[in-house]
């Protein structure tokens, strides 16, 4: 008997997209087919996001959507070990998985099949103890290699320790293991991704960090290219910016996120650093490592934030040399302490905050950008459309190339002339 295929949906952060991945090549290790289109499936797995209400809203449209065909329905992910009740709900939905038993997926999807009835597949987080691992192989250029998952921050308005659970760590017999597939697969670029990759080792033995997962992939993968995930600026450690100085492979390109300029609001987040300690790190960065790229998050209308405040955030990112700014207005989540806070900002507020601190953010990236206008830089053609090639410097600048027939994955020099699109354009040299 013959599988149908699968179509994948997948919303939210780079280790939702490994997972993704990871859960495609299960299926195709069971004999199932990767749809291209969602109306030639049988079966669709959503993959959700819940960092925001805008994202766990999303989340419901794309199952919605899904539940309109004649198809099995698997849900998972973040929204999914958040809202399952809700999910349940929904007509159509058939197996609902959280953020753990992914490997059990195609199981699980079969069980509905021969069964038709509603197969729920939730753990509790405070009882996921070690990492999961995952059979992956990469459907990109770039390949994303997850080393950790689960926070213990707990930041007053983040949802997400709640739903994918504590600090968990691959191993670095596995992350090796990996690597060693992705070098004799060929690829040029790794990209390291978790939810807290700067507590990678936390919790294993040996007092091992995430200097020792990244010298790992340098050792077994020997990347053209390895460029970090998100990092919290207190995890920047003399020993890791040392590394990002002095091994060529390692991209100059970091994202820390601030989240706010006001200390004040800092603390009311439960933020680990200062606006002083944060942009003493950031005028080391400049310093110690050429042509650095340092991308951030912002948060708009946190509850209290006062006019003072976001003047104070603005004065502050101002200054700050960043590169690029992700915005996000305030979403408060159940469950999180932000959410039960006094003096919660009306919607047209943040509304307005966020597009004051976006037009700041388009300003401080097309500064960035223009600065490699006259240069020659290289990428990795990553994607071909509309009669250009793009891809990334190691800076993290987004380069178009009049020539829609050059081989993806190729190393290309490129002679910048202009700005375009979000980011520069210019020719093969």
């Amino acid at each position: 008997m013959s599988k149908c295929k699968v179509f994948f949906q997948t919303l939210g952060c780079k280790v939702n997209q490994y997972e993704t991945e990871a859960m495609q090549k299960l299926f195709e290790a069971a004999g199932y087919e990767i749809a291209q289109d969602i109306s030639a499936a049988g079966v669709v797995v959503v993959n959700t996001c819940t960092v925001t209400a805008v994202s766990s809203q999303k989340s419901r449209q794309m199952i919605r959507r899904a539940a309109k065909g004649n198809c099995i329905v698997a849900v998972v992910g973040c929204y999914a070990q958040s809202e399952p009740e809700k999910i349940a709900k929904l007509d159509g939905v058939d197996v609902i998985i959280g953020t753990k038993d992914r490997v059990r997926i195609v199981e699980l999807v079969e069980a509905a099949i021969n069964q038709r009835e509603k197969i729920f597949q939730i753990s509790n987080v405070e009882d996921i103890n070690e990492f999961e691992e995952l059979p992956h192989s990469p459907h990109r250029t770039r390949a994303f290699l997850k080393i950790e998952d689960g926070c213990n921050n707990f930041c007053s308005y983040c949802i997400i320790p709640y739903v994918r659970g504590r600090v968990r760590s691959r191993r670095l017999e596995s992350i090796r293991a990996e690597c060693l597939q992705l070098r004799a697969a060929g690829y040029k670029e790794i990209v390291l991704t978790g939810i807290h990759i700067g507590a990678y080792g936390r919790d294993l033995s040996g007092k091992i960090n995430l200097v020792d997962a990244i010298r790992t992939v340098l050792d077994a993968a020997n990347p053209l290219r390895l460029r970090l995930g998100s990092l919290e600026s207190a995890e920047m450690t003399d020993e890791l910016i040392d590394l990002l100085r002095t091994d060529s492979r390692i991209c100059n390109h970091v994202h820390l996120p601030l989240q706010s300029g006001s200390d004040e609001i800092l603390r009311a987040m439960h933020r680990p650093y200062t606006t002083k300690s944060f942009a003493e790190l950031t005028a080391r960065l400049v310093e110690e490592v050429p042509n650095v790229s340092i991308g951030t998050d912002l948060i708009v209308g946190f509850p209290g934030e006062t006019d003072e405040n976001f003047s104070e955030t603005l004065d502050f990112i101002k200054g700050q040399p960043f590169s690029k700014i992700h915005v996000f207005p305030y979403s408060a989540r159940q469950g999180t302490i932000a959410a039960t806070l006094p003096n919660q900002i009306p919607p047209q507020i943040k509304k307005f905050r966020a597009s004051l601190a976006l037009e700041m953010s388009r300003a401080k990236s097309k500064a960035f950008s223009e600065c490699l206008i006259g240069k020659t830089v290289e990428i990795i053609a990553e994607t071909s459309q509309g009669g250009f090639v793009d891809g990334l410097t190691k800076n993290y600048v987004r380069v178009y190339v009049p020539d829609d027939n050059l081989p993806l994955g190729s190393v290309l020099n490129v002679k910048i002339e202009r700005l375009h699109k979000d980011g520069v354009a210019g020719f093969f040299r």
